[in-house]
């Protein structure tokens, strides 16, 4: 591994870097004097933000400094949370209670005090084990007044496999979820979890409806044909030749026609806008995914836009871009991972004279 940033010293006696999660999450953790409103966000699926550090970072680091977000939500973290073997896991803290753990917890956080993620304060939501699990960076004149890991809103209580970040700011909630794989079997409880997560989410939109809301993340499901580049291919996929019992439920995980239906019906009952789609109408073969399969195999050049930022109708006008950061089957700008990151930049609100919050003038 290329050494970017000082080494760890041999004795232990560096300072640890003080990026843990703070306080009781649940309650109000914005600062008085920190109270700006975040207007640029970027999301990435990492593929293990730990290999991402190791093998990747100097690149992800350019990347961050250029594009300047107030907020960073990852996904498929892949770090273990906290706890003995046999003992209540914490998810909200990185495993170090072996020599291995407590080497990658100072590899990664070391990556997350250097420039330029030293201005972010930093959540996680993370598994018992090395699976799923995501993080949430926030600029420090930025800070939530709210933080919670499920979608019931709760700060002590975090989604299984941490998959939930819920922020709460003063003008608008931000979700950063890594949506469960619908997978290919109807016996293996796939359909199941993937059946009964989008029904929580769509409960969930429908109670959050009292302020805007950004929905962001790997929402593992492409909406329309135009949102992949096979959709023939993608529609006719199978694994090991299963054919599901219900002709909706067939196709690639992620665009079977009843996980599209039910995304489609979120989106309509939470009046959710896809920032992506609502400023990009024509189909982008080279930079319109965000999920790009193995460069080598059948899945060479077939690609999914899985990666989004769904925001409520109230911001729409306030949209000023939405951009993948990756192009070509050869994945440049994955940054590694087989996602690419992708951006959102929102213009101020004003006040009206009610005090309510609308789009500034341009």
């Amino acid at each position: 591994m290329k050494r970017f940033f000082k080494p760890i010293e041999k004795d232990g006696s560096a300072k640890k870097p003080a990026l843990e999660q703070q306080g009781n999450a649940d309650s109000g953790v914005g600062l008085a004097n920190q109270n700006q409103q975040p207007l640029k966000f970027v999301t990435w699926n990492a593929n293990s933000f730990l290999l991402r550090v190791k093998n990747n970072w100097p690149e992800f680091c350019i990347f961050v400094s250029r594009i300047d977000p107030d907020v960073i939500a990852v996904q498929e973290v892949r770090m273990p949370a906290a706890g003995s073997k046999g003992t209540p896991k914490n998810p909200g803290e990185l495993k170090d209670d072996t020599s291995s753990s407590r080497e990658e917890k100072k590899i990664l956080m070391r990556a997350l005090s250097s420039p330029p993620f030293g201005s972010y304060r930093v959540w996680w939501s993370l598994s018992d084990s090395k699976y799923a699990g995501t993080a949430l960076l926030v600029k420090k004149c930025c800070q939530p007044v709210k933080v919670s890991f499920s979608l019931d809103r709760t700060g002590t209580k975090h989604e299984p496999d941490g998959r939930v970040i819920l922020a709460e700011f003063e003008t608008f909630r931000l979700l950063n979820t890594y949506s469960p794989n619908n997978g290919w079997k109807e016996e293996e409880n796939s359909f199941q979890r993937r059946r009964k997560w989008d029904k929580r989410m769509q409960e969930f939109v429908l109670k959050s409806s009292d302020k805007p809301l950004i929905w962001c993340g790997d929402l593992n499901v492409s909406h329309e044909d135009i949102d992949v580049s096979h959709p023939e291919f993608f529609s006719a996929a199978k694994l090991n030749g299963y054919i599901p019992p219900n002709k909706e439920d067939c196709g690639q995980p992620g665009f079977t026609l009843n996980e599209r239906k039910r995304f489609g019906a979120i989106m309509r009952e939470g009046k959710l806008i896809d920032a992506y789609r609502f400023l990009h109408k024509e189909k982008d073969m080279e930079g319109g995914f965000s999920w790009s399969g193995n460069p080598i195999g059948k899945y060479r050049g077939k690609r999914m836009r899985i990666d989004y930022f769904l925001v409520s109708e109230k911001l729409k006008d306030q949209i000023v871009s939405c951009e993948h950061w990756g192009r070509g089957i050869e994945q440049e700008g994955f940054y590694g991972s087989d996602h690419c990151p992708v951006s959102l930049e929102l213009s101020p609100a004003t006040l009206d004279a009610n005090g309510s919050h609308v789009p500034a003038e341009s």
